[in-house]
């Protein structure tokens, strides 16, 4: 049971308040969490309070949930009431009112309804509960369908009387098994920054393993990459694990488990060329260690560093000096399809040239291979996530492993059948692979709200209308809407943003011409960590409001700035870059001051929308501008809206859902509002 105290309304009255208090600080100290005597207080001051509105309410045959884990978010809710009519989620706090206060109460309602089986056929409502405010001020309309997470209330520590009477006088009969309901199992499925600062601070999560019930693959492939580590750990081995995937099923979540987890002993280290990445895991996790140990943060950053490095310079760390062993036995390679090739490292980049002389996958064997005895790289492997030229793919892993009698490897079946040779690891089984199907993660975790999306993808990007629209029309709730207007885009984005989740638009690099409709700004490189940490609508009490966060809803992320990250809603701008002709779609790169034909770049460009569709969580709303009209007398050619039109009819036809300008207002409501 998650909940630290649970029993019946009946069994509550008949204790004394002092002895569930005592309960619930043994609870605490078994947890290794440190008491406190306030705590206690606390604790004795609510329960009293909850048994005089379980009396006057008859609420014997209820049930009461205390101090309930919830893994995603790290915190636990301070009561749930379980009636015959609604989930009650209560927040208690002395004197804090705030909006960031009721949304917090509003996320644990909707975690609930999210990961908790045993509460996803029932209203949820979320209630801050504050000390010194008077009684229970009606809301000024009641709900009018008491279904999931409701909108958050507000009542006095002296209302919850009145709280009680309001839901049974007006919420429906909705019958609840309360031991059922603690006994339910709770599946959450983490984000990447959430996930990742579990970890390190933890040292590995067996429950993320276990997220969501229905994701047995993700459980198989941590396993999988377990056995292959320990295998070669065995035999004295050099092994490459491969582990392929599509968007958003959970390779950097297996990869942050292997170096948070275990093989933490062994030095492991999470190598990406995804530099925001990087730059947003190490804030993430250097702010929750200088928190959780009152470090100084730049401290906390250097204890990161280790764990998470730039994969261009580890390579080029070590391959400048031969003879040095790197500390790691262990290293996960990020999104290793893309690992340079031998050109684009000797070449390097805009901003800093080339200092390898070998691809990047024969320097990783070799700098790995320097070991005694046992090695692993594990490599991540995202299909269909190439967005750049110099990429080397898994023909160039297949190519060195073949070379090098030392090295062996371990994949699905998938990297010998993959469409494009590219992505293939060698055209027949070779005697150095062993192949292990449950390295393939085929189960997509990151969409909440319906896995389809990710399958809805692939369609709409393969022109395949029909197909596109089967899958829309077969899901409960289909969560991809469309419109035409970037206010009506930001306005939903605030309205499905509850609680304290995330909203952000993403953009194109290529989509040059969106500055014509309104949407100029990037998120600098300097941003990122804050575009995706900080907040605009509910800042921690020691931070203000930061117009850099991404809830700000001004800049927009490029699929360089989101790569490997996610958002809980999403707003994606459709630029020029991406057009339908003939049927197909077709890509075009802007020069000076038109559009050009961009045929050798059309798989990336397809790639990049892949990215940036498949970045949501929960909603994603897909904004097609309206462009310039032929008839307008200051017509602007780069931005047609003849091109557009066919875009957002395609977009339709394919099943996304019309945004209906008539929505009602954010349910994220202030104080004043609510009282």
């Amino acid at each position: 049971m998650r909940a630290w105290f649970g029993c019946t309304g009946a069994e509550m009255l008949a204790r004394d308040p002092a002895e569930i208090a005592a309960r619930l600080a043994a609870a605490q100290q078994a947890r290794g969490y440190p008491g406190t005597p306030d705590q206690q207080t606390v604790w004795e001051t609510t329960i009293a309070a909850l048994r005089d509105a379980l009396r006057q309410a008859d609420g014997g045959a209820w049930t009461i949930a205390l101090e309930y884990d919830l893994l995603r978010l790290e915190k636990r809710i301070d009561a749930v009431v379980l009636t015959d009519r609604a989930i009650l989620v209560l927040e208690f706090k002395q004197r804090d009112a705030s909006p960031a206060a009721l949304a917090e109460a509003e996320d644990y309602a909707l975690d609930l309804r999210d990961f908790h089986s045993g509460s996803r056929a029932h209203p949820i409502l979320p209630v801050l509960v504050t000390g010194g405010v008077d009684g229970f001020p009606l809301p000024r309309q009641p709900p009018l369908i008491w279904h999931g997470a409701l909108p958050p209330i507000h009542c006095g520590l002296n209302g919850l009387a009145a709280l009680f009477a309001w839901v049974q006088s007006q919420a429906p009969a909705a019958p609840l098994d309360g031991q059922a309901w603690l006994d339910a199992p709770y599946r959450p499925v983490p984000g990447i920054v959430e996930a990742a600062t579990m970890l390190f601070a933890r040292h590995g999560v067996a429950e993320i393993a276990a997220a969501r019930a229905d994701a047995a693959n993700l459980r198989e492939t941590t396993a999988a990459i377990t056995r292959a580590i320990a295998a070669a750990q065995n035999d004295r081995a050099k092994c490459v694990v491969f582990v392929t995937g599509i968007p958003g099923a959970g390779k950097t979540l297996c990869g942050l488990n292997t170096v948070f987890g275990a093989e933490r002993q062994h030095g492991a280290a999470f190598l990406t060329g995804n530099a925001p990445l990087v730059a947003v895991l190490r804030e993430a996790l250097a702010r929750d260690a200088a928190a959780r140990r009152g470090v100084a943060r730049t401290q906390a950053l250097r204890e990161v560093k280790a764990a998470l490095q730039n994969v261009h310079r580890f390579l080029e760390d070590n391959a400048l000096d031969p003879t040095r062993l790197p500390p790691e036995r262990v290293i996960v390679f990020d999104e290793a399809q893309r690992a340079w090739d031998e050109a684009k490292a000797r070449r390097g980049t805009q901003n800093r040239p080339g200092r390898l002389t070998l691809s990047e996958p024969a320097h990783a064997l070799e700098i790995m291979g320097r070991h005694e005895g046992w090695s692993v790289i594990v490599a991540l492997i995202g299909n269909g996530q190439e967005i750049n030229t110099g990429e080397a793919g898994l023909r160039e892993w297949g190519r060195v492993i073949a070379a090098d009698p030392r090295w062996r490897a371990v994949a699905a079946p998938r990297v010998l059948s993959a469409g494009d040779p590219l992505q293939r690891l060698a055209d027949v089984e070779p005697p150095w692979l062993a192949l292990d199907p449950a390295l393939d993660l085929t189960v997509p975790l990151r969409a909440v709200r319906d896995s389809a999306v990710a399958e809805w993808v692939e369609a709409v990007l393969a022109d395949d209308a029909p197909r596109a629209a089967a899958i829309a029309a077969s899901a409960t709730d289909f969560p991809v809407f469309l419109t035409r207007s970037v206010d009506a885009t930001r306005d939903a984005l605030r309205r499905f943003a509850r609680g304290h989740r995330r909203a952000g638009l993403l953009r194109s690099s290529g989509a040059k011409r969106l500055r014509g409709d309104g949407l100029a700004a990037e998120v600098p490189p300097d941003d990122v960590p804050d575009w995706f940490l900080n907040h605009f609508l509910h800042p921690a009490p020691a931070r203000p409001r930061d117009i850099r966060a991404s809830d700000a809803l001004e800049a927009a992320a490029t699929e360089y700035a989101c790569q490997g990250l996610e958002l809980d809603v999403a707003g994606l701008a459709w630029g020029g870059d991406l057009v339908r002709a003939a049927e197909h779609w077709t890509a075009r790169r802007f020069v000076g001051t038109r559009w050009q034909p961009d045929r050798a770049e059309a798989h990336y460009v397809l790639n990049t929308y892949r990215v940036l569709l498949t970045r949501a969580r929960y909603e994603t709303v897909l904004w097609v501008p309206r462009g310039s009209p032929a008839h307008d007398p200051f017509h602007d050619a780069s931005r047609d809206a003849a091109l557009y039109d066919t875009v957002a009819a395609f977009l339709a036809a394919c099943g996304a859902r019309p945004l209906d300008p008539a929505l009602p207002a954010p349910t994220r409501a202030e104080p004043a509002t609510l009282l």
